[in-house]
């Protein structure tokens, strides 16, 4: 090994979300021995001729087909020197001292061969995927059946998310999520790369458990990092449901093909009938929507209120004019505003939905994520805006 961290990003037609992620993980490993790869599943928004001029420091690895993630990062983890391995999402934001942290932890805990991190969803909920417990046999059928989201802190219905693990503490867990899942290198080494079969979904649990067999410990640190898709991720397409699904049965066959069929039966009828209910509902939703079974009433449009310096706020101003954007503006930064949003969180409508768009120069992203982590609210969501590149980030839309 000849440096300390390499950071690997997958991306697939997400160039604005991988160019914000890129730009908090430049403030975060500043004066770091770091290298950072990103490899491009044959994107079609034009990501690399847009990324490589404006980070020459990024090694691009451009694939000529769609290779799934486990395969990219691979392609990537082979030509890593670091010692650590961090696997990143493109839709994430990254605090800048998380990653730092994160490398204390391990460089003091040997024993470490993997650690996760707490995500925060768009509303500042930490995400239920940022801690998972080992997909046994009852612990799935237990998740697939709703015991575990109707007994959310039991240590047995529960243990799939493991919801009686504290949030604010460093925590034993099983399975690491592969948004942010750093890696020792020499851990990799013992248990073997990313494990192919799975395109994508799976391959972090197939990993996290592989690393438990090699003896080695996983954790979650109450580091925060932003990931604006979450679980939610094309929740909704046919093929997410496939793909998935077909993720579970593979683990399953790979790590408990060998126990009796009493038990593996049940389990994998199980599987596909929670697939086809899942295409099922999925259908009949949509036909319902054809149909027009749902509410006309007009939705009240998104409110976007921006804060940041004077600057900004100016440039914001003609943005939300040009777009028809309802809009205000708090001026404002870290330390002449530090509460942020959360002076003004009464004055928001409950049933509409207002992005706060910080600028980006004006509030770090770990005084953002903070911010929203103290006080989440469904309707409220993050928003970023980068005088840079004149552009605003939400869940929903680039605007420019």
């Amino acid at each position: 090994m000849y440096m300390q961290l390499s950071i690997v990003i997958v991306n697939y037609n997400v160039k604005h979300y991988l160019r914000q992620c890129l730009d908090s993980v430049r403030k975060a490993i500043e004066g770091m021995d770091a290298e950072v790869f990103v490899v491009d599943n044959h994107s079609r928004d034009g990501s690399v001729e847009y990324l490589k001029q404006r980070y020459q420091d990024v090694k691009f690895i451009e694939s000529n087909h769609n290779l799934g993630f486990a395969r990219a990062n691979n392609l990537a983890i082979r030509q890593s020197r670091g010692k650590y391995v961090l696997l990143l999402n493109p839709d994430t934001i990254v605090a800048e001292d998380t990653i730092r942290n994160v490398i204390n932890f391990m460089d003091a805990h040997e024993e470490a061969g993997g650690v996760g991190v707490r995500m925060l969803k768009c509303n500042g909920e930490s995400a239920l995927e940022s801690r998972r417990g080992m997909p046994t046999p009852m612990t799935a059928f237990y998740k697939m059946c709703g015991l575990c989201r109707r007994f959310p802190k039991s240590r047995r219905f529960g243990k799939y998310y493991m919801g009686y693990l504290p949030w604010d503490k460093p925590c034993q867990i099983d399975i690491i999520s592969g948004a942010f899942c750093m890696l020792r290198h020499t851990a990799l080494d013992k248990v073997g790369l990313i494990d192919e079969d799975f395109f994508m979904y799976g391959e972090d649990i197939d990993l996290s458990y592989r690393l438990l067999k090699g003896g080695f410990q996983n954790w979650y640190l109450p580091e925060i990092i932003l990931h604006y898709k979450g679980e939610s991720t094309q929740k909704s397409s046919f093929r997410y449901v496939h793909v998935f699904y077909e993720a579970m049965l593979i683990f399953f066959k790979k790590h408990y093909g060998n126990v009796s069929a009493f038990i593996s039966l049940p389990i994998k009828i199980a599987i596909y009938v929670k697939a086809a209910m899942t295409l099922a509902t999925m259908q009949f939703y949509r036909m319902q929507k054809a149909l027009g079974f749902f509410s006309t009433k007009r939705t009240k449009e998104a409110e976007y209120i921006f804060i940041g310096s004077e600057e900004t706020i100016s440039e914001c101003r003609q943005l939300a004019e040009r777009k028809g954007l309802t809009a205000r503006y708090e001026t404002g930064d870290d330390t002449t505003k530090p509460n942020g949003h959360l002076d003004i969180i009464d004055t928001v409508e409950t049933d509409r939905k207002t992005f706060m768009v910080y600028d980006v120069s004006a509030y770090t992203y770990k005084h953002i994520l903070q911010l929203f982590a103290k006080k989440p609210m469904d309707n409220v969501r993050i928003a970023t805006y980068d005088k840079n590149t004149h552009t605003l980030i939400t869940e929903d839309d680039i605007i420019m």
